[in-house]
């Protein structure tokens, strides 16, 4: 038999009109073209579906079988049609984010948070799995956007600018170059360099600092969590850095000092990586427009 979604629709419309006439009204069809449409179906299946002699009209035992395969299927129909119709409108997609920046969950959860309120039907996902290869996971469309301080030129993939920040070192209160001010590479020479454990290319203390100037520290030691790097430098243990709105919690804590990196410190900005088809999505404008402003609630 060959089954069509308009045969289940009709059969469906006419059980709960009792009737052809205000079936083929809610069809948006004449009355003698539901009839041909039944009778077709009939003739198919080999058997009758309705009870004619019946008021109202009733369905038969195979039809009343038919019945319920129609409210099997229409609800998951309807249900993907109305996906459809979102994902054209721009209301519905996928939202997958993945970051080159270990310590952006601050100000991160927050503007998903108010994301995912705003736009409910966009699927959402934090890939931290994929922060080391989150380039070529844009590329190849396992995530949609990625979080960046190192824009390249990658065809069909749009950097796009989110704000600035300033990369600080954090020593002991009694450190030494609490005392100097300010931090020139080769005062990292002889300290323990405490780091998030990412590639040493995506941290600025190397690529932005000690590399150019061809300085290593005396050891490099990685540790997850910013707050355990934090009581490691407050104990003494080493010297870190990280951005300066991370840092900015730490302003009134007697065990930390903040300096810049250079007499004049460094500057740096942040950027959402995504694809340029992705670009005109309405609901990758909203995130984008969060990603700008709710790191300014964040510093302040």
């Amino acid at each position: 038999m060959h089954l069509e979604l308009r045969h289940l629709r009709s059969l469906r419309a006419i059980h709960e009109q009792g009737g052809l006439a205000r079936a083929a009204e809610v069809l948006n069809l004449t009355q003698s073209a539901l009839s041909h449409q039944v009778k077709a179906l009939e003739e198919q299946a080999g058997v009758e579906l309705f009870l004619r002699r019946t008021k109202p009209l009733r369905l038969s035992a195979a039809g009343m079988r038919l019945l319920r395969t129609a409210e099997q299927v229409l609800p998951l129909i309807d249900a993907a049609e109305a996906e459809f119709r979102a994902v054209e409108q721009g209301r519905a997609g996928r939202l997958h984010v993945a970051m080159e920046c270990h310590h952006c969950f601050d100000w991160l959860l927050p503007v998903i948070d108010r994301f995912r309120r705003a736009w409910p039907e966009v699927d959402l996902d934090i890939r931290a799995s994929l922060s080391l290869k989150a380039l070529p996971a844009l590329q190849k469309g396992q995530v949609d956007l990625v979080i960046s301080s190192d824009p390249e030129e990658i065809a069909g993939v749009t950097f796009q600018p989110l704000f600035d920040y300033a990369p600080t070192l954090v020593v002991a209160a009694d450190h030494p170059l609490a005392a100097k001010g300010y931090a020139d590479p080769e005062d990292l020479r002889s300290e323990t360099l405490i780091t998030y454990p990412m590639e040493r290319a995506r941290l600025d203390v190397f690529s932005q600092f000690l590399d150019p100037a061809g300085v290593e520290p005396a050891e490099i030691r990685q540790v997850e969590q910013t707050a355990v790097a934090l009581m490691l430098v407050a104990s003494g243990r080493g010297v870190s850095v990280m951005p300066d709105w991370v840092l900015r919690a730490q302003a009134t804590n007697p065990e930390l000092v903040t300096i810049p990196l250079g007499p004049k410190g460094k500057l740096r900005r942040l950027y959402a990586a995504l694809r340029e088809e992705d670009l005109a999505q309405p609901y990758m404008a909203y995130v984008l427009r969060l990603a700008r402003t709710e790191p300014l609630r964040f510093l302040r």
